[in-house]
């Protein structure tokens, strides 16, 4: 094979990794699970299936995960048993030792999607229809901030990615994540990636790290990549402080959930305010939730929801639905 032909974050990998060269290169695999040695199942076109015929003998795997986590400047062995680390080209290699991992090594190569979708892509497949996209871009223009949620792999960066299409050239744009993953193409952007602890001398620097500091570089928006943990508490004081029509994405399985999630989020921050203090903060920054899953190998927006307020009284948000793919309604009053 033409070594020159192959993608350079495969590169990197695939002298340790001869026994699934084909299962790395393939341009229709996004994710390879070794669940043991013997035991692989990939991710093509949003189906996961298993690979039959293929075993990496535990010692060449272990030997393998061990360089691979060498070549990236990382480590992995029975002190340290997990490596979570990214290729140059955005990919991301995981993998867990024994006896930690009970059946042999665990090894997880999630690839980067290099395709640029467009909104033009997500309407012909299903995922979103055409007034929705409309209601998005609108929003984005009118400089509402814009929550994304949604479960694993339902698609929530390639979204943000398109709305930050949205994006009019002219504001100056500051992107934030904890690994680099967003794709954006604009002319005054900034771009801060997280860097976890090196060894003794060289500390972690985090999201909320970088939030803090992102503030003393005059962002007119922020892009944040995705709500973890305390830095959801940065990113409320951000736009409630003149960075409007910012977008960040969050972990949930439900719109509602993603709402929950974020205030639990506020709280890791150790602030001192009350719960419903958060609640109405979080209805004060957040103008849209755009709730996404993943159904039988296709991704949807399934629900799109304006935050009008918080009700200490009652203890709910003030919500309208502008768009429930199982309903018929638009623009119909709800509470949580």
């Amino acid at each position: 094979m033409n070594t020159a032909s192959i993608h350079p974050g495969f590169r990197l990998i695939l002298p340790y990794l001869r026994p699934i060269e084909n299962l790395i290169l393939d341009p229709e695999i996004s994710e390879i699970m070794l669940n043991s040695p013997s035991d692989i199942f990939i991710e093509k076109q949003g189906v996961i299936e298993k690979v039959q015929g293929i075993t990496i003998p535990n010692d060449q795997l272990r030997v393998a995960v061990q360089n691979i986590a060498r070549s990236l400047g990382d480590d992995i062995s029975e002190e340290k048993p997990i490596l979570d680390s990214r290729l140059p080209d955005g990919s991301r290699i995981a993998a867990v030792l024994p006896p930690c991992s009970i059946h042999g090594i665990t090894l997880t190569i999630r690839k980067f999607n290099t395709r640029s979708f467009t909104i033009d892509d997500l309407i012909r497949i299903g995922t979103i229809t055409e007034p929705i996209a409309a209601l998005l871009q609108t929003a984005i223009i009118e400089r509402k901030n814009i929550l994304i949620s949604g479960g694993t792999g339902t698609g929530k960066t390639t979204l943000l990615n398109i709305l930050a299409d949205f994006i009019p050239e002219e504001d100056r744009l500051l992107v934030i994540e904890d690994t680099a993953e967003i794709h954006i193409r604009k002319p005054n952007l900034v771009r801060f990636e997280a860097r976890r602890q090196q060894g003794p001398k060289i500390p972690a620097v985090t999201i909320r790290d970088l939030l803090k500091a992102s503030l003393r570089h005059r962002p007119e928006r922020t892009i944040l990549g995705e709500i973890r943990g305390e830095e959801a508490f940065d990113l409320l004081q951000a736009l409630n402080t003149g960075h409007s029509g910012s977008l960040s994405t969050i972990h949930a399985n439900s719109a509602a959930q993603a709402l929950s999630r974020f205030a639990n989020c506020v709280l890791q921050s150790g602030i001192e305010l009350p719960y419903s203090a958060i609640k109405a903060n979080i209805a004060d920054s957040i103008h849209l939730l755009v709730h996404i899953e993943r159904r039988h190998a296709r991704r949807y927006v399934n629900e799109i929801l304006a935050i009008k307020s918080f009700s200490p009284t009652d203890d709910t948000y003030q919500l309208e639905t502008l768009f429930n793919r199982n309903q018929d309604n638009l623009s119909q009053e709800s509470k949580q």
